[in-house]
C-alpha cells in the first residue's frame, strides 16, 4: 500500500489508517476475537498506520491494539496515540461507562494537557499497549484547553519530538478552526481532522487545509464517512450525520453524488478516496470493527477513481468551487 510523509519529519503512513475506537467497545461491544481478525486482516491488506487512544474504551482499545503488533517487526508500522485525558480510578463507578463505550467505568477520564500530564499519559499508554515507542502522539480534543494545550502540551511533545522520542506530534479534533491554530501558532508537524473534509463538508477549506499548505504540515482525515451518511451506495431516511438524524437536504444531497459516482461507474463509499485529492492530507484513517469491514474498506481504497468524477461533482456545484485536486497515482481518465 502506498505510503505519504509527514513534512519534516521520518514518519511515514499509508493511505489507508486503522482507527481503533470501535475495538474499544465504542457504541456496542466488539469481541476480543473480531478485534483480533479484523487487526490481522488490516495487516494482511497492507495497512501498517493504527491509531488509538486512552479514551477509546478507558483503555481497551490501546490493550487490543498492543496485544495484536507486539509481534509484528515494529519498523513496519506506524502507532499514534493521544495525550489530554488521563485514566484514573473512578470514584463512584456506575457499571458501564457512559461516554459512548460499553466497558465497565473503573477508571474515568480526567482532563490534563500539563507537561507532567503529557508524559504520564505516554507512559501509561505503552504499559498498556506494550510497545517501545509511539510514533505520532496527538492531543486530543483539546476544545475547552486551547490556552494549556498550546502552551503546555505542545512544546513538552515538541521536546519529545526533538529528542527523538517520538516521531511527530499534533492535535486531533472534530473542528477545523482551533487544528488550524496549531498548524500556525505551534510546533505541530501534523493535525487529524474529523468529518471536516468529506463530500458532504469541505469546511476545512476555510483554515486547516490552507494552514497546511502555507505551512508545509500534514493532515490526516477521519470521519469521512460523515457518521455514516456517505457509506452507503443509496442513502436513505433515518442515516446519521455528524452523530445526529441527517436532515432531508442532506440526504439529497448525497443521493445526488451517489448518482455522480454510479455515472463514473463507482459507488458514494468511494468517499473515502476523495480527502486524498486534497496535496496535504496524506492519510485516511477509518473505524473497523472486524474482519470483514476491514476488507470491504481495503477493496474501496484499490478503487481506482476516474478523474472526471471530481470535476464533475465540482461542476455541478456538489463540491465547493475551490476544492483542488491534486494529482493522484489511483485516478485515471475515463475510457
Amino acid at each position: 500500500m502506498r505510503r505519504r510523509e509527514i513534512p519534516s519529519t521520518a514518519v511515514e503512513v499509508t493511505e489507508l489508517g486503522f482507527g481503533a475506537s470501535v475495538i474499544g467497545n465504542l457504541y456496542r461491544t466488539t469481541t476480543a476475537e473480531d478485534a483480533a481478525a479484523a487487526l490481522d486482516a488490516a495487516w494482511d491488506a497492507g495497512i501498517r498506520y493504527y491509531d488509538t487512544a486512552p479514551h477509546y474504551g478507558l483503555g481497551l482499545s490501546e490493550h487490543r491494539l498492543g496485544a495484536a503488533l507486539r509481534d509484528r517487526p515494529r519498523d513496519q508500522y506506524v502507532v499514534s496515540s493521544k495525550v489530554g485525558r488521563l485514566l484514573v480510578p473512578n470514584d463512584h463507578p456506575t457499571g458501564v461507562d457512559t461516554e459512548g463505550f460499553v466497558v465497565r467505568d473503573d477508571l474515568r477520564r480526567h482532563w490534563d494537557f500539563s507537561p507532567d500530564g503529557v508524559l504520564r499519559s505516554i507512559e501509561e499508554t505503552l504499559e498498556r499497549t506494550g510497545l517501545d515507542r509511539l510514533d505520532i502522539v496527538y492531543l486530543h480534543d483539546p476544545d475547552d484547553h486551547w490556552q494549556q494545550a498550546a502552551d503546555q502540551a505542545m512544546p513538552a511533545l515538541a521536546e519529545l519530538r526533538d529528542q527523538g522520542v517520538i516521531g511527530a506530534i499534533g492535535a486531533g479534533m472534530n473542528q477545523s478552526a482551533m487544528l488550524a491554530r496549531f498548524l500556525r501558532e505551534t510546533a505541530a508537524d501534523v493535525v487529524m481532522l474529523a468529518g471536516r473534509y468529506t463530500l458532504l463538508d469541505q469546511s476545512a477549506l476555510d483554515d486547516v487545509l490552507p494552514a497546511a499548505q502555507e505551512h508545509g504540515k500534514a493532515v490526516v482525515a477521519v470521519g469521512v464517512f460523515n457518521s455514516g451518511l456517505l457509506s452507503r451506495d443509496r442513502p436513505a431516511e433515518g442515516m446519521k450525520y455528524d452523530y445526529q438524524a441527517a436532515p432531508p437536504e442532506l440526504v439529497d444531497r448525497a443521493r445526488a453524488i451517489a448518482d455522480v459516482c454510479e455515472a463514473h461507474g463507482t459507488t458514494l463509499p468511494a468517499a473515502i478516496a476523495f480527502p486524498l485529492t486534497h496535496p496535504s492530507v496524506i492519510n485516511v484513517t477509518l473505524g473497523m470493527r472486524d474482519r470483514g469491514q476491514v476488507r470491504h474498506n481495503a477493496r474501496l481504497h484499490q478503487q481506482v477513481i476516474p478523474k472526471e468524477l471530481w470535476h464533475d461533482l465540482r461542476d455541478q456545484g456538489l463540491l465547493r468551487a475551490e476544492t483542488p485536486f491534486a494529482p493522484d497515482e489511483r485516478s485515471q481518465p475515463c475510457p
